[in-house]
Order: structure tokens, then sequence, then C-alpha cells
């Protein structure tokens, strides 16, 4: 087992419990070798010779298209927090009022487009794929921005707000209705003034698989949930093979997502992140580009000179 399999595997326990793995001393070293610089030149020039391209996106990629992060001050729906509500504890309590706050955030997801950062990965993995080099999207957002783009091989790792997971039989399904069920129909206003909706539990969304009806969840990873251990799998097979590693838009503060590219820049493949701020991880990786990702992304990802095109 690789030392990026065992970390990993160890955060998939410690999913938003605050815990930072203790780093070995041979990380320590390679971390505090690096470097960061903001040259768009030299990064092109490794762009340029990468064959396995790894994006690992967060909510900063989808900001510029609109989509509230509910983090931090004014981040709340009503007059709760997602702590508060994206939990099983939550849905057990309280199924409606959850169900109100995902059918807000579906409905809003709905009205809200790809932004040129989104675009423009999904340019590049679409061109790259004809020169037999790859690119692959390791997501923690559950919008589905980067798939309505155009990306193809996109990894979800906290799940999808157009899925959900019947609590029952066990059933994954893919979801795209307007409104989700009857009873949702012009519910959860974001409004603090607005009162719980308290529709009927036999009333939201039910499972369709035959001799089912069980309630259905929305299937994305909670607070205090697991990761998908097949996808977290997929996740470290990519990085295990890629030769270049981008960080997009991500405050590098949730586990284990947090990790996935300070490892690979502990085995010297280079690490580009493109974030508004510089975050806790930053002097790990050699190149940063700060601002909107809708403009520094682009530029990054555009066809190189020595790229060939069929």
């Amino acid at each position: 087992m690789s030392l990026f399999q065992f970390t990993t595997r160890r955060l998939v326990s410690q999913a938003y419990c605050g815990l930072k793995p203790p780093s070995s001393k041979k990380q320590r070293i390679c971390l505090e070798m690096a470097r960061f610089k903001s040259n768009m030149a030299d990064f092109r020039e490794v762009f340029a010779k990468a064959k396995h391209i790894a994006i690992i996106t967060g909510a900063g990629v989808s900001a510029e298209s609109g989509v509230p992060t509910f983090r931090g001050a004014g981040g709340y729906w009503r007059k709760w927090q997602a702590q508060e509500l994206a939990t099983p504890e939550a849905f057990a309590r309280n199924s409606s009022r959850v169900w109100e706050f995902y059918h807000y955030r579906r409905e809003l997801m709905l009205s809200k487009q790809p932004n040129a950062a989104h675009v423009a990965i999904a340019e590049c993995e679409a061109r790259l794929s004809k020169q037999g080099r790859s690119v692959v999207v390791i997501t923690q957002n559950i919008d589905e921005l980067h798939r309505r783009a155009g990306t193809k091989h996109l990894l979800e790792i906290h799940g999808s707000l157009f899925k959900t997971r019947c609590t029952s039989c066990g059933n994954v399904a893919k979801n795209y209705k307007s409104p989700i069920c009857p009873a949702l129909s012009g519910k959860g206003a974001p409004d603090p003034e607005m009162e719980d909706a308290k529709i009927p539990v036999e009333n939201l969304p039910r499972c369709e698989e035959e001799d089912c009806n069980g309630l259905l969840r929305p299937h994305v990873v909670w607070f205090g949930e697991t990761l998908d251990s097949d996808i977290l799998t997929e996740v470290e097979k990519e990085l295990e093979i890629c030769d270049l590693c981008l960080v997009v838009g991500t405050s590098s503060v949730v586990y284990p997502a947090a990790m996935f590219a300070p490892q690979v820049s502990a085995r010297g493949v280079p690490v580009a992140e493109f974030n508004m701020q510089t975050t806790p991880a930053t002097d790990k990786f050699r190149f940063h580009f700060p601002g909107p990702c809708g403009t520094t992304l682009p530029p990054a990802l555009a066809r190189h000179k020595t790229e060939i095109i069929s």
C-alpha cells in the first residue's frame, strides 16, 4: 500500500472532525522544500509536458456562477447554517426542513450556468484527450456544473444535489425533477422569517423502485459521514499517476480532500493553486495564482504552442 493510500484511508474516518494527520519526516522535508511562485510562463511549460493532469476543485470554482457556499458570515439558510442541516441527525429530526433546504438548492442550481473556469476545464479535457493525454476532475462540489460544462472524467467525492438515495432499499438514482415532489413546490425560500412547511413525511420524495416507496434523501456526504470508498479508490489511482495537479477554488481545510494535493506535492509532482487567497497549503505548492478562477484558469489551460491539433 502506498503512502497516499495509507493516509487517505485513515482520513476517511476523520472526515469533517477537524483532525489533521501527522506528516512523516520525509513528507515534512519535501513540503518545506516547496516554495510557490506565480509565473504563468513557467506553469505553461510544465502544463505542456504533462500527460496525466488531476484538477481538484472546491466551492470557489462555482462562486462566479452565483452559487452560495453557506459557510462563514452570512452563510445561512433561514436561521440555520449548513452544518445544522446537512447531518443524518438533522434529517432524522426534521426531514421536511432538510428537504426544503435541498429543494431550494436544487432549484437555485437549475437557474445557474457553468462559468469560464468550468468551461476552460472541460475544453482542456476534450482537447488533450485527442492527444493521448488525460484530465480528471476531482470535485468537492455537489452542483454538477462541471458535468454541465462538458467534463467527462469527473469524480464527485461529496455526491450530487441531483441524485437521491433511498433510506430503505439504498437505491441511488439521478433525479432532475423540478420540483422533486409536488409537496415541495414553492417551498424552501431562504428568508429568515419564513416558517417551516412541516410537510408530512409520506409526502416527501419517495423511492420509485418496485415495492419500496421508502423515504429518499439527497445523495450527498453529510457532516459526520464517511466518503464513498469506491470513489476514494479511484481518486487514489488518479493522484498516484498524475504528473501535474491543479487545486482550484478550494480553501484546503476540509479533510480528507485537503490532503490530496499536499500528498501529490510530497512526491515531487508540480501543484498549482488557483484561488482568491492563499490557503494553509499554499506554501506546499510550486505555483499559486491569486484571483477569480474564471479569470486565471482559462489562460493557464489554453492550447499551448507545442500542441499538435489533428
